[in-house]
């Protein structure tokens, strides 16, 4: 099956510093807005499987800097998704590529 283009969000819909959900057909996403610029990841953690979030759209930690697992604190840096502290250390989450065009945050899924 080949890869499609598909609209997620408004880029204004995210806020600097902020991150949101989303469900794309079968998948789980969320993206993370950071110094004008947006990191797109599956909404899955590598050592559970199980989703991120501690509540709808909080994927970061009290700092807002580090994405956080729920389940058993994991953290992962937000500009490459590798795990630096938790039983998946050393672990990515997986990136998913993004655009904006016309100010539409984009993303390119199987």
């Amino acid at each position: 099956m080949a890869s499609t283009w598909r609209w997620v969000c408004a880029e204004q819909d995210i806020a600097e510093g902020d991150s949101k959900g989303f469900e794309l057909d079968d998948t789980a996403l969320f993206v993370i807005r950071r110094s004008a610029r947006f990191f797109v990841f599956v909404n899955q953690c590598p050592h559970l499987g199980i989703r991120l979030e501690w509540l709808p759209d909080q994927f970061l930690d009290v700092d807002g800097y580090f994405i956080q697992c729920s389940s058993h604190g994991a953290l992962f840096q937000a500009e490459d998704g590798m795990c630096i502290a938790g039983p998946c250390a050393g672990q990515p989450l997986t990136a998913i590529e993004y655009d904006v065009k016309d100010g539409q945050l984009l993303v390119l899924l199987d």
